[in-house]
């Protein structure tokens, strides 16, 4: 985590945003900035809302009542590719995510010509991701054949290309080894050298790993936040203990 003083200014937010599916409540009147330059995470049971806030932010889908506020413009009715295009937004699902009959460089080269319209840039800026993720082994490689930590590389370097302002992670730890997810957590770290505005916002299960990261995370539960703030402070919270962590929990 890097620990230096980081201002405050919101680049998104949801605005007293609610969504139901089928009549079953999932959001009720969330409240929730990102911040330019943070690393944010997002904990929380099975079913809490935690990808349904992605899709909100992303346009996938749109909330029944408030706002979705992008660089101080209402960015509700906007629909993906002009959301993503417009104010920069990466994405990295938990599930795919890439052509899987694709060479790894076909893959990036597929993103690549629909947001980078110089083919020299366009070039230069693949060939750049593919060595800082170590991944010049394995270009010519099927997405498909590729293991889970090479394939979360790919996504990543997919998300990566059109320089988002923030970069959505879905559940990126889940399902790899312990190396891999060490690997993982520095490259997101990492970014922000690079990048010192970039907001990065992870979504996962795996608590210790995730708030060994962040600057700031919340917990959703039962359609609401119920508890937000620092990792130190977050893991005190007695709302944070009952409801998610346990009293037993110790990051």
């Amino acid at each position: 985590r890097i620990k230096e003083f980081k201002n405050k200014k919101p680049v998104a937010k949801l605005e007293k945003v609610s969504l139901s599916f089928d009549k079953r409540q999932i959001l009720d009147n969330i409240n929730f900035n990102l911040n330019s330059g943070e690393i944010i995470g997002l904990l929380g049971p099975n079913g809490a809302g935690k990808s349904t806030m992605f899709n909100l932010l992303i346009g996938l889908i749109k909330p029944d009542f408030g706002r979705v506020i992008i660089e101080n413009e209402d960015a509700t009715n906007y629909p993906i590719y002009e959301r993503a295009r417009k104010f920069k937004i990466g994405y990295v699902p938990q599930y795919g995510g890439y052509f899987h009959d694709l060479t790894l460089i076909e893959n990036l080269k597929a993103v690549g010509e629909i947001i980078i319209g110089n083919e020299r840039e366009r070039t230069e800026k693949i060939n750049s991701l593919i060595s800082k993720f170590a991944l010049d082994n394995v270009q010519e490689i099927k997405a498909k054949f590729l293991s889970g930590g090479q394939r979360r590389k790919l996504v990543i370097c997919m998300a990566l290309l059109g320089d988002p302002k923030i970069l959505l992670c879905d559940e990126i730890f889940a399902a790899l080894d312990v190396l891999t997810i060490h690997m993982l957590k520095e490259i997101l770290v990492n970014l922000q050298n690079e990048n010192p505005k970039i907001c990065i916002v992870v979504c996962e299960h795996q608590a210790r790993e995730l708030l060994s990261i962040v600057d700031r995370a919340l917990i959703l539960s039962n359609c609401k936040i119920i508890a937000e703030g620092s990792p130190n402070k977050l893991i005190k919270d007695e709302k944070a203990k009952s409801q998610y962590f346990g009293e037993f929990f110790k990051n």
